[in-house]
């Protein structure tokens, strides 16, 4: 029994040791695999002429309520309505991205975090989600595009908030850019 024992000590003392860098690595690639184009995707339909002028999706997705009340009219939404869904637009490129490239990537998954807070509460409040599609935990049922997905990727970001991105990013070359530059240069004696 011990040999056994000695055996699984030795397999799983390995693949603890590579967890520093491999849980950030993979967090980032599967949310490469399943949320990058889902998100890039999601903010080209609100993209309209031009990257400061949305389309009129955008404000029925951002601010589904407020956008029917004054008769799918943005000018009557008020000065803030078009920066926040300019805002909110360019949040679904620019944060994914920096999480794959691993830039800036406690600071980008912890703006995801609320984006997708944001956007959960949108669906819920804003376009009436509710019944099979909100779902909810400890129901016999993993499918719902709210309450089980979504937790989903928020635990996704949190690895990426608690670990960072990883040794293969951006941000590890910039940590080792910063330590070079800070190591006292060796003196010729």
């Amino acid at each position: 029994m011990r040999p056994l024992i000695a055996l699984h000590d030795r397999i799983f003392g390995t693949l603890e040791a590579t967890a520093p860098w491999l849980i950030p690595t993979l967090a980032r690639i599967v949310f490469a695999g399943t949320l990058l184009v889902y998100y890039w995707n999601s903010g080209l339909t609100k993209w309209g002429s031009g990257p400061f002028s949305p389309d009129l999706g955008a404000y029925i997705q951002i601010l589904p309520r407020a956008f029917e009340a004054v008769g799918f009219n943005p000018s009557a939404l008020g000065p803030l309505a078009t920066p926040i869904v300019i805002l909110g637009t360019w949040t679904e490129f620019i944060l994914p991205a920096l999480i794959v490239l691993g830039l800036f990537t406690r600071l980008a998954a912890i703006g995801m975090i609320g984006f997708v807070a944001v956007q959960t509460w949108v669906d819920i409040v804003g376009h009436g989600v509710s019944g099979d599609v909100l779902g909810a935990w400890f129901d016999n049922s993993a499918g719902s595009d709210i309450a089980d997905q979504r937790a989903f990727w928020i635990f996704l970001l949190v690895v990426l908030v608690l670990r960072g991105a990883g040794p293969l990013s951006l941000d590890a070359l910039l940590s080792r850019q910063r330590s070079a530059d800070l190591t006292p240069a060796s003196q010729p004696r």
